[in-house]
């Protein structure tokens, strides 16, 4: 996890930060931002984005369509199944926003990019401003992707009606890193993965529960038997579950019981 002292006084980036302003700036263009626009108002990422945390932006990019009917797609050179997103329009949205501020990376969320794991969200997180491109239909021109894009990724091996699922799973993944995005600032260093392990199990109230009970070292105060506990759950849940995650260094120390 990227580290985050002084949080009053620096930006991610090390920054002297305004505390006016929001830790990051994510704008996200899309073919049909109505997909996109309620899941960014609820939850987490929208506690986020009220408290001035973050502050996000949908774009529609039929705003930037061409000629009457807002053409944003055409068909594909050479023939073939499905439309194509054009140039025009994706390149007047993107340089529109680049008039009024600097941007770290244009992302582009597609099956064939880098796959997305915790490491590259903690990367992400860092940044200052971004911009997300929710592809749609066939695919985008591969222009954009030459000229525009700077970092392609992808949420996992299959492919979706659009990329709008896969932009809201990117912002979520990096609006709860930001600081006071969470509750319990704790809570998102603890996350699966974030030491290349699954998470261990949790409980709560009931201690007892259709006959099911909390083990007996989480009720024993006893905070480095617990810790150990945990440490061994989740070396246990990742070996039976993930064990390509297991590092040498995690094998050689004897603990994966």
């Amino acid at each position: 996890m990227p580290d985050r002292q002084n949080t009053d006084q620096k930006a991610p980036n090390g920054a002297e930060r305004d505390p006016q302003q929001p830790w990051m700036r994510i704008d996200i263009i899309s073919a049909v931002p109505d997909s996109i626009r309620p899941v960014l108002e609820s939850s987490i990422v929208g506690r986020a984005g009220r408290g001035g945390i973050v502050e996000m932006e949908v774009h529609n990019l039929r705003d930037y369509g061409l000629k009457k009917y807002r053409q944003i797609d055409d068909t594909p050179f050479g023939g073939g199944a499905g439309m194509i997103l054009r140039c025009e329009p994706v390149f007047a949205c993107v340089e529109a926003l680049q008039a009024e501020r600097s941007y770290d990376d244009i992302i582009f969320m597609t099956p064939d990019g880098e796959l997305l794991d915790q490491p590259l969200c903690n990367t992400l997180s860092m940044r200052r401003n971004l911009i997300i491109l929710a592809g749609h239909y066939k695919g985008i021109d591969q222009r954009i992707r030459d000229i525009l894009v700077t970092r392609e990724i992808s949420i996992g091996n299959y492919v979706l009606t659009g990329g709008e699922l896969p932009a809201l799973v990117l912002a979520d993944a990096i609006v709860r890193l930001l600081p006071g995005a969470l509750g319990d600032a704790e809570s998102a260093l603890t996350d699966s993965f974030q030491s290349d392990l699954l998470d261990c199990p949790h409980y709560t109230k009931p201690a007892e529960f259709r006959g099911h009970h909390v083990p007996d070292v989480l009720q024993s105060g006893d905070h480095a038997a617990i810790e150990r506990w945990r440490d061994q759950q989740a070396l246990r849940k990742t070996r039976e579950r993930r064990p390509e995650l297991l590092s040498d260094d995690h094998l050689n120390a004897g603990k994966v019981q």
